[in-house]
């Protein structure tokens, strides 16, 4: 037997439970994720063969696939958000972008100083890496399906979504000044000016121009044959995806913002439209894919012995972003914000970690390195991934549950 053909049939069989586990899961507490998690640890404890999923060997291909999970989740995301974009109903989205994001990398940084007494320029990245938030890792907390209420996202599930939709994009900056200050070449007017700068507006420029472009040929094109709205082709949102990714990273701006602006633009464009859905039902469902794959290959990290470089120091710098750094600056954020009390405490606590944690990584490791072996910053990523997707996994359902039910009962302001 060879190890293709074994692949290949876990792989199918892997796909195969991505489309019957989540309804047999539904109102459980036990997430998806985590139980691909505990399926990638047996399976890679088990005598068959299954080659070694060593992210330092294979940096560069778990880059690039954990880099195109991110960029096709953030499509999913855009497009399944219900309310327009502004400064008031976004109100809590620019808190936590602006105030908390900043706060959190500081946070981390500090206790990666303090603890295993790493060099400023591994704190910085270890606090860039575990900056980005992914609520595809705990279904309970993101928005659903396109629908034509602008009101129907609560402020939780619509929070969480709408800043995993954009700060996967703007840990960039960070990630970048961690990689300078590793290399000696800390120029901080010419970070300042392009890397927080420029790549910024270009992402959402270039976002905004191409959404708003493809949601006029979806939906108003002349010609029959270009109002691709008329149709029932989901693979179309592949298309959105890659055309504004690459477009953007050719002109050096961050595709990832790129790629969530143009969702955001898409949907606009005709908010009720049908064909809103069956982009999003084609995206969701590559996306589960692929998250199935590197979560299997997660599990497998753990089960080959990748958590063996991971101090008690490590592993407490992880536990206090989930349990101490995220939840206070989450909550400090949002003081006299929109959300009430309880939908505060719910947005602060679930600050996911996850796939784009991951494409970080491996990507700084590609570029320079940090005064701490890669092995360690492995495993200290690898940890916190790993504890959230327990913790938040199984902690999901029943908290939501309880936020809604509060929620139903809550005369309407």
């Amino acid at each position: 037997m060879s190890t293709l053909d074994l692949v290949l049939a876990l792989g199918g069989a892997a796909a195969l439970l991505a489309a019957i586990l989540p309804e047999f899961l539904n109102g459980r507490a036990l997430s998806l994720p985590l139980v691909y998690l505990l399926a990638g640890v047996l399976l890679f404890t088990l005598p068959i063969g299954l080659p070694d999923p060593d992210p330092i060997a294979h940096r560069a291909a778990l880059e690039h696939i954990t880099e195109l999970c991110v960029v096709i989740s953030l499509m999913g995301a855009g497009l399944a958000i219900n309310r327009r974009t502004g400064p008031r109903g976004w109100s809590t989205t620019w808190r936590l972008l602006a105030l908390a994001m900043p706060l959190t990398v500081a946070g981390v940084a500090a206790a990666a100083m303090a603890l295993p007494g790493w060099p400023l320029a591994a704190a910085l990245l270890l606090g860039a890496v575990l900056a980005p938030t992914d609520p595809v890792l705990a279904s309970d907390v993101h928005v659903g399906e396109p629908v034509d209420a602008q009101n129907a996202d609560d402020e939780v599930r619509f929070a969480l979504t709408s800043e995993a939709g954009l700060n996967d994009g703007l840990a960039f900056p960070i990630v970048y000044a961690a990689i300078a200050v590793a290399a000696g070449s800390a120029g901080w007017g010419e970070w300042a000016l392009v890397d927080v700068l420029y790549r910024t507006a270009a992402g959402a420029v270039l976002g905004l121009l191409i959404g708003r472009l493809l949601g006029r040929l979806f939906f108003r094109a002349g010609s029959d044959g270009l109002r691709l709205s008329e149709r029932r082709d989901g693979f179309v949102a592949l298309a959105c995806t890659f055309l504004a990714y690459g477009v953007t990273e050719l002109a050096h701006g961050y595709g990832f913002v790129a790629v969530f602006v143009t969702a955001l633009a898409i949907r606009s464009a005709e908010h009720g439209h049908g064909y809103n859905n069956v982009l999003h039902g084609f995206v969701e469902q590559i996306e589960r894919l692929l998250t199935a794959g590197l979560l299997l290959l997660l599990g497998g990290f753990v089960a080959t012995g990748g958590l063996a470089a991971l101090t008690w120091r490590g592993a407490a710098v992880g536990l206090l972003l989930l349990l101490v750094i995220r939840p206070l600056a989450g909550w400090l954020v949002q003081w006299r914000g929109g959300a009430g009390p309880r939908e505060r405490l719910a947005i602060s606590f679930f600050g996911i970690r996850g796939i784009g944690s991951l494409f970080y990584l491996a990507y700084a490791l590609g570029e320079t390195g940090f005064g701490v072996a890669a092995e360690e910053l492995w495993a200290v990523t690898g940890f916190t991934v790993l504890a959230s997707v327990v913790l938040h996994g199984v902690t999901a359902t029943p908290v939501m549950a309880r936020v809604d039910a509060i929620r139903d009962r809550t005369p309407a302001r």
